[in-house]
């Protein structure tokens, strides 16, 4: 096996026995409820996210905030002193600036050891779709690709992890700004669901809304028949923001449809929680186009 470390964000939203089997380092990133801090990742703790989603509903308000640029050098200063190089994949930059972040720490580490092999790749992605993206740097690492490759893979296939999700209260895309207070109300009388994607540039992007939970649900589904390529070879994830069920649905109907190797379903971690909101549902996968 090579033998460096892959470094991503709490957002990645990877479980636990993951991160540990794989050695994987994880930068934290923040929020808060009543000005009180609350990380986004703590290592070796299953949170039990169930009392965040309730101050959620409850219309708390959570603020969040990127990674601490203190602590991420101490993070991947250790790795380099330690003899190790290190690929970071992180958060999407066009929704966060965590990325600058750890990219200028990264190239400050290089500045001081010359000597090793340090990147840092803004992801485009965000969610269990940067965990993707991991779950295949690991799987190249594992076969013995060396970190020169694994970076430029990344590179070269970031913009194929497809990203597909909707939303079920549009408090939170109003509180975000992502629509407006007139959009929120009309939509929530009609009950208009909304259907968003990543793009290329990792910006979050409304593609069309539908009337009723089921059908955005079926409209993840569809959305991924138009661009998923080799199904059966593949590990398909699924976020939920505390809505087990809805995740489960998409989960079985797209085992019936197209027979795929593994589907990951997790809890939405609370940074991107926060921006979405309970009754998140999203559908992370790769296809011929994002």
């Amino acid at each position: 096996m090579s033998d460096y470390i892959i470094v991503t964000d709490s957002t990645a939203n990877l479980p636990e026995e993951m991160i540990e089997k794989y050695n994987l380092k994880i930068l934290s990133l923040n929020y808060y409820v009543d000005d009180k801090e609350y990380k986004g990742y703590v290592k070796g703790e299953n949170n039990d996210l169930s009392a965040f989603y309730k101050m959620m509903r409850e219309k708390k308000d959570i603020k969040t905030s990127l990674v601490n640029a203190g602590d991420t050098n101490d993070v991947l200063e250790d790795i380099v002193k330690e003899g190790k190089d290190y690929i970071y994949i992180g958060f999407s930059s066009a929704l966060s600036g965590t990325f600058q972040t750890v990219s200028m720490v990264t190239e400050e580490l290089k500045k001081k050891y010359p000597e090793r092999k340090l990147y840092a790749i803004d992801s485009r992605a965000a969610a269990l779709g940067e965990g993707l993206l991991v779950h295949y740097a690991i799987k190249n690492r594992e076969a013995g690709m060396v970190i020169e490759d694994n970076a430029e893979w990344i590179l070269n296939n970031r913009n194929h992890v497809c990203h597909w999700f909707t939303v079920d209260d549009l408090f939170f895309l109003k509180r975000g700004g992502r629509i407006s207070a007139a959009t929120a109300v009309v939509g929530t009388a009609l009950s208009i669901k909304p259907v968003l994607h990543v793009d290329d540039e990792g910006k979050l992007i409304p593609v069309e809304n539908v009337r009723g939970r089921k059908k955005s649900l079926n409209a993840l589904i569809k959305h991924m028949e138009s661009s998923i390529v080799e199904p059966q070879k593949q590990s398909v994830y699924i976020s939920h923001g505390d809505c087990l069920k809805d995740a489960e649905y998409v989960a079985e109907k797209i085992k019936k449809l197209y027979d795929v190797k593994e589907v990951l379903i997790r809890m939405l971690d609370p940074v991107i929680a926060a921006h979405s909101g309970p009754g998140t549902v999203a559908l992370f996968f790769m296809g011929d186009k994002k």
